[in-house]
């Protein structure tokens, strides 16, 4: 039996170790993880920079699997890979979607200030938001927020808060958290809920993510 081929799509400044503790089947799939590639400019259209992206698909018909704006971005891709299905994850479905300080940021160009050197600098940062306690927690997401570069983390913000799409796209399976902060549940429609979830239970529901992934993808 041929193999069901994955392309997993990482969130905001993470690399794809964000998947590594998912449990799926080897025998059943195979696993492709796409990592994040420079924009061509600040002003590059989203879609513009997903078909760059849509290079790296090889596999016909592939299951798309993205985490927060990872979800965006393969519902980006779904546009020019034909995907038998995409998984979004802690992420949205079109505009309507995002909470009202997103629309408040997008409306007031606030976004234009956001420290981007507090991901960049993760480490020198950590112990003033996270605090002493738990600048060890940091040393932790450190390794997940691998992607630092400032060009990068100013265009994903800017795209997060533009993104145009209204109508979800085909074969679209949504995976949410109830206690996602980042994207509450209360404004997220038709997904699939994971009790106590945050919008970094990639890492600590992986486990229940894999299940809902394997059933969705075998029944």
């Amino acid at each position: 039996m041929k193999k069901i081929p994955i392309y997993f799509v990482p969130g905001l400044a993470a690399g794809p170790e964000i998947f590594e503790h998912l449990e799926l089947d080897p025998e059943k799939y195979s696993f492709h993880y796409l990592k994040w590639i420079r924009p061509l400019a600040l002003e590059e259209d989203i879609d513009n920079y997903a078909c760059r992206m849509s290079d790296e698909v090889k596999e016909k018909n592939p299951v798309l699997v993205g985490v927060s704006f990872g979800g965006i971005m393969v519902q980006e891709m779904a546009k020019f890979v034909n995907p038998r299905k995409v998984i979004i994850i802690s992420s949205v479905k079109n505009q309507e979607e995002l909470p009202k300080k997103f629309k408040l940021a997008k409306f007031t160009k606030v976004y234009k200030f956001f420290p981007t050197k507090v991901i960049s600098n993760f480490e020198e940062y950590a112990q003033y938001f996270l605090g002493k306690s738990l600048k060890k927690k940091a040393e932790i997401y450190k390794k997940y927020l691998s992607v630092r570069g400032e060009k990068y983390l100013k265009w994903s913000i800017y795209n997060v808060l533009k993104w145009k799409q209204i109508n979800p796209v085909k074969n679209i399976v949504h995976i949410h958290g109830t206690k996602d902060n980042v994207f509450p549940l209360k404004h997220i429609k038709d997904a699939i809920e994971i009790k106590g979830g945050t919008h970094i239970m990639i890492l600590t529901k992986a486990k229940k993510i894999s299940k809902i992934i394997d059933e969705v993808l075998t029944c």
